[in-house]
């Protein structure tokens, strides 16, 4: 079995991959938190593709945390032999409010 490393630029699908991501929340009642995020490792969809869950809660920030659990959109072909997933979901809400966090995760290898 070969080994697939970070700089490796692969064709296909790469099994057992997971993408991780830095991102900061939207504001909401005056604040962000950041959002470090490793997702799970890819869910085979029924179109040949795959997408990824992720839970998890944003950095503690003005007093207190959000959690979140969410689905990635499917893989999209960055060049390279790398893709990377979009995301968009909202935290749960906590002393009033959530937070809204949308972007796209780190590449990982693959095409698919």
């Amino acid at each position: 079995m070969s080994k697939i490393g970070k700089d490796d630029f692969t064709a296909g699908f790469v099994p057992h991959h997971n993408h991780g991501s830095v991102d900061y929340t939207g504001m909401s009642a005056g604040h962000v938190h950041q959002c470090l995020d490793v997702t799970s490792p890819p869910i085979p969809t029924q179109d040949g593709g795959h997408v990824h869950y992720t839970e998890g809660y944003v950095l503690f920030e003005d007093g207190h945390t959000h959690h979140y659990r969410a689905y990635s959109g499917p893989a999209i072909p960055v060049g390279n032999g790398m893709h990377v997933h979009y995301y968009d979901f909202h935290t749960s809400e906590d002393v009033g409010h959530s937070h809204h966090v949308k972007g796209v995760d780190h590449p990982a290898p693959g095409t698919k």
